[in-house]
């Protein structure tokens, strides 16, 4: 067993250079530029909404707060007419990159801590690097690579999305296991 105090340098350099990869990935690259469509009439739907000061949260509609309002005539004709949506609406203002970076970051280093601990667990210190890459690359891209899939399941999120959010996240699982490869305890 690798102590995970002895894993704090992977920790870190980790989720620093994920942070970076991801940068480039959203921000340069065109991958993601599809995920999200723009609505037929966008001014007409901002026109119509907007009276409503809806307050940031996840919304959907039509709503219905019990089974047995789901097995209702009326939401069944609802459902039938449409629109069906779920729905997050955002604060109002500009868009704050600076706490979502901050956000981001904190995910990365807690879920490279995650990794550090399963693999610390399997792995000994001195272990061949090519175990450490194993272990580190497969808990990584569980992390990534699979985290967005249930919402194609259970929220009709596009399965083209969720394919490029898992081809991101072998990109990060690699990234992953070399930095922890590079830096694990010799023993």
């Amino acid at each position: 067993m690798t102590p995970l105090a002895t894993l704090w340098l992977p920790i870190v350099l980790s989720a620093v250079f994920l942070f970076f990869a991801s940068a480039i990935i959203h921000m340069v690259m065109p991958w993601h530029k599809s995920d999200f469509a723009r609505l037929p009439d966008e001014e007409a739907f901002r026109r119509a909404v907007a009276p409503m000061q809806i307050p940031p949260g996840d919304y959907v509609a039509p709503h219905c707060l019990t089974s047995a309002d789901m097995k209702s005539p009326e939401y069944a004709a609802k459902l039938e007419e449409g629109p069906v949506l779920l729905m997050t609406v955002r604060p109002t203002g500009p868009i704050r990159m600076g706490p979502m970076f901050l956000s981001w970051m904190g995910f990365l280093l807690v879920a490279s801590t995650f990794v550090g601990w399963i693999a610390g667990a399997a792995v000994p210190p001195g272990a061949e690097t090519r175990y450490v890459w194993h272990f580190t690359a497969a808990i990584a891209f569980v992390i990534y690579g699979l985290a967005t899939w249930p919402a194609v399941i259970w929220y009709g999120r596009k399965a083209s999305s969720a394919f490029k959010d898992s081809v991101d996240g072998v990109i990060y699982a690699v990234i992953t296991a070399v930095t922890f490869g590079w830096l694990w305890p010799v023993g």
